[in-house]
């Protein structure tokens, strides 16, 4: 089998040279169906970008549902390269190809507990993150534990053998792995759980079965290729194939089982994965120990280890410096403010137990340790949980801090190696003579010192269009760390994958015999290598250096994107247009474009991204919450929308901000008449067909009729306690109960407090409507109403606003920041967080409820109003229930009304896990969300402070 330059690599083409894409389509929607194939330069492009530093466009992207339309895919490729692709993580570019990329992100995120927690079945579309919250009920979780479990998947975590900070080889993938259910590329598909699983492959696969049996005996016969085995793999090592599955294990179904454990899909498709889990060890001790120098810090490795530490994770000088600038690391390590760093370095240590008095004794006995050490600083280990997130953002940011300050148009480079613990020291140091070898002046050495496995990031500039610059250098510095590593016994990849980037050194690291076995294992495997062929194994010794992607400066909000994928989970629109890296990925392939002169492209780039980019985002702002460079793509679209002509439309906004109480009477009006008229929902479809239908809503029968007055009863004029600012969305949208400004107003009353409203509440709003749409001019009309007249109420901020719906807390916070300096002096609270602090003590819950259902908003986890919010639920309810798949529900303001899809795509996840659900009442804390997830559920959804109100009356 040719592993590079072979016919399978590239795409058919059309005599005109181009990808036959039409062709392409029709055979896989043929195979799977039309509506999971795509074919659009959008498409294909938004995907053609993952967390590494390459770039591929696929010929088709396809949306598999099951094993079996991956086996049909496979019958239908004929030829053309397959390669699986899920959270996008990967930083080695696995999941980047020429031909056909499957995402399986979409349909294969299932979550089976077995065994009350001990085992876990997992589709490989479910994230880290999702699979520990459902497992931490439990009190278990998975043995690996990677710093962005956020959004990487299991499927990629199991295909790349990824560990992580505490799991070592202990705990990893392949240690902890039980059974998976797989698709080989000639359609067999099987579980290896299953019972007579072996006897079974050996039925289908004959050829397969009685190779890995072959290959087995050759190698437990061979002492010196066991002994190669065994030293290789008693690191935390990714390279190549799992040639100790060979070692480990015996029936053919077995050993295959574990060697698709970091084979990154290029051996077959992990449709299904069971692992067993390990116990959550809730009760840390945690501290940062700063030595004088590496030196210092690898002569207390040992000893540290042998302690029984959890982590020991290093920060060379540079880290230190870089942690130097984060608050909250020197909030939690005041000798990082005061520190001069010069050659220092320092471990992150941490102890766990599942008791507190086991972990007080693990601390306890490595004290008599720590303090014997050349340390500078603090010798404590604390259990204290904000001193203990302090140091481990110190840790985590790392990457965001490297990487959001590197120049306009480069790309953030992050490798990881493993050497033997007694090298680690001549390692890094090696590694820094490297850096300034090749002038890398601001490169960082950190990770799991533990393993002897640190990762180094460095930027580049990766422009491939020349032969000189960055890409070479880069090349050049790329042999020399190889040369480096394996002079040391180490491996080129512990626990990122192989991936493209270190394909070219399997050889080398190995040697020729047993890169020769892999090659049989792909052979045996993929016979027509199909699968992602160059990932894991190539020959050409300069594949690393091809396909190299760069990063140009596109827009402000955006260039510090270093398209690492951990806001796709939390985006609305995931699972119906495109995610936050994909759109800013398409604006720099927009620009790309554009400099090429191909302008029939970048019209079907523009054409298509008004939709897929621009219309169906929520800007809810929770993609920056999930940013390690704290980027809201929000911030783009909103200013994409401006830069529309908005014509009579943006009059018509800029009027009605003029003239908001009509406006919002006229909007509850309507549906208070819609609900009344038959009919109402083809009259509003019909409009929306001749008019912009970004700013014709679509009625439909789930909407409430209209609200009422804004301002509730029972407040005063003078001797307030706080000012209500009430949502104009309640005087839109009506509640089946008192509304929440009512509500609040009540609760006010009840706790003895006061509230006063301003002055013309009525035509006040926070300026969201407006700000969502990019209509500046509205918005800022609206300010120059609002901010005078809470000025005024509040006696010139000696009184709080209180807000009543989350998002509003949201927009008149911004509305204060943004405006005239004489403002700043207004405090606004969100009535949710006043309620936990101020009200909820003084009230008396007669006869709580059996259940409620929570939903938590976008707005109100931006605002920290997460634990306010769950208390007030606690308050009312026994058992609270919050969907572990929660996250926005798209409704947006009336983007739900315009956009109607992207609530349902949002919030599809809950409503499915809610289906069996019943409960006496489903809360939240913004109408709009309220509306989205009735809509979703069935159920009508109110406030949480309607449900308070009544519960205490």
């Amino acid at each position: 089998m040719t592993l590079t330059g072979s016919p399978a690599e590239t795409p058919p083409t059309d005599p005109a040279g181009r990808p036959a894409l039409h062709a392409l389509h029709d055979r896989l929607a043929a195979a799977v169906r039309p509506a999971a194939v795509a074919t659009r330069a959008i498409d294909r492009l938004r995907m053609a970008h993952d967390a590494s530093h390459f770039a591929r466009t696929p010929a088709a992207v396809v949306t598999a549902s099951s094993a079996a339309e991956v086996a049909a895919l496979f019958r239908a490729a004929g030829g053309v390269p397959v390669t699986f692709r899920s959270g996008g993580t990967s930083l080695s570019g696995q999941a980047v190809t020429d031909g056909i990329l499957v995402d399986v992100r979409r349909h294969f995120r299932g979550i089976e507990i077995e065994g009350d927690g001990a085992r876990v079945r997992v589709g490989p579309g479910a994230t880290v993150r999702s699979v520990n919250t459902r497992l931490a009920r439990y009190g278990r979780m998975l043995g690996p534990d990677p710093a962005s479990e956020v959004a990487c998947t299991l499927g990629g975590v199991v295909a790349n053998n990824s560990s992580g900070m505490a799991c070592g080889t202990a705990a990893n993938s392949y240690a902890l792995l039980d059974s998976v259910e797989f698709v080989l590329p000639s359609g067999t598909t099987l579980d290896t759980g299953a019972p007579g699983a072996d006897d079974e492959l050996r039925a289908r696969e004959p050829r397969l079965w009685a190779g890995l049996a072959r290959l087995r005996d050759r190698l437990r016969g061979d002492a010196a290729l066991r002994t190669e085995i065994e030293r290789q793999f008693s690191l935390k090592n990714t390279m190549g194939y799992g040639l100790n599955s060979f070692l480990d294990h015996h029936d053919p179904v077995q050993i295959l089982a574990r060697l698709l454990v970091g084979s990154e899909g290029t051996l077959a498709f992990l449709a299904s994965i069971t692992m067993r889990t390990v116990p959550v060890l809730a009760h840390t001790r945690t501290g940062l120990l700063v030595f004088d120098d590496l030196a210092a810090a690898n002569r207390a490795l040992p000893g540290l280890v042998d302690s029984g530490a959890a982590t020991i994770e290093l920060l060379d000088a540079t880290s230190l410096r870089v942690g130097q600038g984060d608050g909250a690391a020197v909030d939690a390590v005041p000798l990082l403010g005061s520190l001069t760093v010069d050659e220092h370095a320092a471990f992150l240590v941490e102890y766990r137990g599942h008791t507190v008095e086991e972990v007080t004794q693990l601390a306890g006995d490595a004290s008599g340790l720590i303090s014997g050490l050349p340390l500078r600083g603090p010798r404590e280990l604390s259990a204290d949980p904000v001193a203990k997130a302090g140091l481990w953002t110190l840790r985590k940011a790392l990457y965001a801090k490297v990487a959001g300050a590197r120049p306009p148009g480069t790309a953030a480079l992050l490798e990881d190696v493993a050497v033997p613990v007694p090298d680690l020291l001549a390692t890094c140091e090696g590694l820094i003579a490297l850096f300034a070898k090749h002038d890398y002046d601001h490169a960082v050495i950190f990770g799991h010192a533990k393993d002897g496995n640190v990762h180094f990031m460095l930027t580049e500039d990766l422009d491939d269009s020349g032969t000189a610059g960055g890409r070479d250098r880069f090349g050049r510095f790329t042999d020399d760390m190889v040369d480096l590593v394996l002079a040391h016994g180490g491996t080129l990849k512990a626990e990122h994958g192989t991936g493209r980037m270190m394909s070219p050194f399997v050889r080398r690291q190995y040697g020729d015999e047993l890169y020769e076995v892999m090659r049989e294992i792909k052979r045996l495997c993929d016979p027509q290598g199909i699968l992602s062929p160059g990932v894991v194994l190539d020959d050409d010794p300069t594949a690393h250096l091809a396909g190299l992607k760069s990063a140009p400066a596109v827009e402000s909000e955006v260039d510090r994107c270093v398209e690492c994928g951990f806001c796709e989970p939390v985006c609305p629109s995931r699972d119906l247009t495109t995610t936050p890296r994909q759109r800013i990925v398409l604006r720099r392939e927009m620009a790309a474009a554009r400099a090429a002169g191909d302008e029939a492209l970048l019209a079907e780039l523009e054409a298509d991204y008004a939709y897929d980019g621009v219309d169906t985002c929520a800007v809810d702002g929770m993609c920056g919450t999930a940013c390690p460079v704290l980027i809201n793509t929000g911030d783009l679209v909103r200013r994409l929308r401006g830069e529309r002509d908005h014509g009579a439309a943006g009059a018509g906004w800029t009027l009605a901000a003029k003239h908001w109480g009509a406006t919002t009477r006229a909007a509850g009006l309507a549906l208070t008449v819609a609900r009344a008229v038959p009919g109402a929902a083809p009259v509003s479809a019909a409009l929306r067909r001749v008019a912009d239908r970004e700013q014709v809503p679509q009625w439909s029968p789930d909407l409430p009729r209209g609200g009422g007055n804004r301002v509730p009863g029972g407040l005063v004029s003078t001797d307030a306690d706080l000012v209500l600012f009430s949502s104009c969305t309640g005087a839109m949208f009506g509640s089946a109960g008192t509304g929440a400004g009512e509500a609040f107003a009540r609760l006010c009353a009840r706790a003895g407090l006061r509230a006063s409203a301003p002055a013309g509440l009525g035509s006040l709003c926070c300026g969201t409507p407006w700000k969502s749409k990019g209509l500046t001019e509205g918005a800022a009309a609206m300010a120059e109403r609002v901010l005078p007249a809470l000025w005024t109420t509040t006696r010139a901020g000696a009184l709080p606003v209180v807000s009543d719906a989350s998002s509003c807390t949201e927009g008149l916070r911004v509305m204060v920041a943004a405006g005239p300096e004489r403002y700043r002096g207004l405090r606004v609270l969100d009535a949710v967080e006043f309620t936990a602090d101020r009200i909820l003590p003084a009230l008396t819950v007669p006869a709580r409820l059996a259940r409620l259902v929570l939903h938590p908003t976008c707005s109100a986890t931006q605002l920290g109003l997460l634990d306010p919010l769950r208390r007030l639920a606690g308050a009312v309810a026994d058992d609270v229930v919050v969907p572990d798949s929660w996250s926005c529900c798209g409704f947006a303001g009336d983007r739900g009304m315009l956009h109607p899809e992207l609530t349902a795509a949002a919030t599809a996840p809950q409503a499915w896990e809610l289906a069996g659900v019943d409960a006496d009442a489903y809360a939240s804390c913004n109408r709009t969300c309220e509306l989205g997830m009735s809509r979703a559920t069935g159920r009508d959804y109110e406030h949480v402070l309607e449900v308070l109100e009544r519960v205490t009356r």
